[in-house]
This record gives structure tokens, C-alpha cells and sequence, in this order.
């Protein structure tokens, strides 16, 4: 995989694969992922919640698959897209099978809007093609990615609709690549 160099909205970055020193931003955008500032909550409180944990705990392994935002102009990480292969044994929210691996996305509050969610994804899905038959993910019914996902080909999978960690409603999404 090569990286390429995207400018957006006056915005210059790069999208690179995920490495083992890019763990640190993979909590904190599973932290931003799970929305965990609206619930007064910390990076800690993701890393010790056991249900968010597997999607970055043990990063690194033969499945996962992974890019990061940079940018150019200061090399800052400002947004990741992952995706990890969970098990029947050890399901994450999105679980739908053993073959198809979870999404993972998020970008830096002050960056959102952008473009660069969108163009991120893009390059995950592009990769994730040759080694995946499909791609799952759990989303809240009132985020507004949802759109985004649908654009992108996502449906949502009938029936697994689920009351989420705040009272919310959930649902998984699934993208299956022809």
C-alpha cells in the first residue's frame, strides 16, 4: 500500500497505514469514535471499558488493517480509520460474522467537516477490497456519518437495531464489496 499526499479545502495531508507508534491516537479516536466526551468521560475510561478495548488492545495483529490522517504542514495525526477482525468469542458492537471485520473511524473534532472522514474511508475501502468479502460497524441511529456510510454503500442489517450504552438506539451497517 503507498500513501498519497490529498489537499482538501486548503487542507494538506497524508494518509498513511497505522503502525505500532500510532497506538496512542487509535485510543484517542476510539475515544472521539464512541462519543465518550458528551458522557463527561476520559481516553482512560475507553481503554478500560472492556466492549471498546478490543478494537485497539492487541493492535497490530495479521487482520487489522488501518490508515492515518496527517498533516503535512506540523506531521499531527488528525484522523484514523481501522478495521478489526472480532470473533463469536470476543464481538464487537458491529459483530455480524466471523469473516467480516469492524470499522473503526474517527477524526479530531476541530477537523471534522472537512473531507478528510470521507477521503480516509475511501482509501480503508479501496484496501480492505482485497482482503475482505465485507466490512461491518455499529453507528447510533442520530449520528450523522450515517449518510455518509449509506453514500459509501453501507445497509442496515434488519434486526439489529439495540438500546446502546447511553439509552440510544444503535444499529449495525454492513457493506458487502462485489
Amino acid at each position: 500500500m503507498h500513501s498519497n499526499s490529498i489537499a482538501f479545502l486548503s487542507m494538506d495531508f497524508t494518509i498513511r497505514p497505522l503502525a505500532q507508534q500510532d497506538k496512542p491516537f487509535l485510543w484517542q479516536m476510539l475515544y472521539e469514535a464512541a462519543h465518550m466526551q458528551a458522557e463527561g468521560k476520559t481516553i482512560q475510561d475507553a481503554m478500560n471499558h472492556p466492549d471498546l478495548a478490543k478494537y485497539v488492545k492487541g493492535w497490530g495483529s495479521k487482520d487489522d488493517l488501518g490508515f492515518v490522517a496527517i498533516l503535512n504542514s506540523n506531521h499531527q495525526p488528525v484522523a484514523a480509520a481501522w478495521l478489526r477482525l472480532l470473533t463469536a468469542e470476543n464481538p464487537g458492537y458491529g459483530y455480524v460474522d466471523d469473516s467480516t471485520p469492524e470499522l473503526a473511524i474517527a477524526t479530531l473534532p476541530e477537523y471534522r467537516n472537512q473531507g478528510i472522514g470521507t477521503k480516509l474511508l475511501a482509501h480503508l475501502l479501496t484496501a480492505a477490497k482485497t482482503s475482505y468479502p465485507a466490512i461491518s460497524l455499529s453507528i447510533r441511529s442520530t449520528n450523522p456519518a450515517l449518510h455518509l456510510y449509506e453514500r459509501f454503500g453501507w445497509q442496515i442489517v434488519p434486526g439489529s437495531e439495540t438500546v446502546n450504552r447511553i439509552g440510544g438506539i444503535s444499529f449495525k451497517m454492513k457493506l458487502v464489496f462485489n
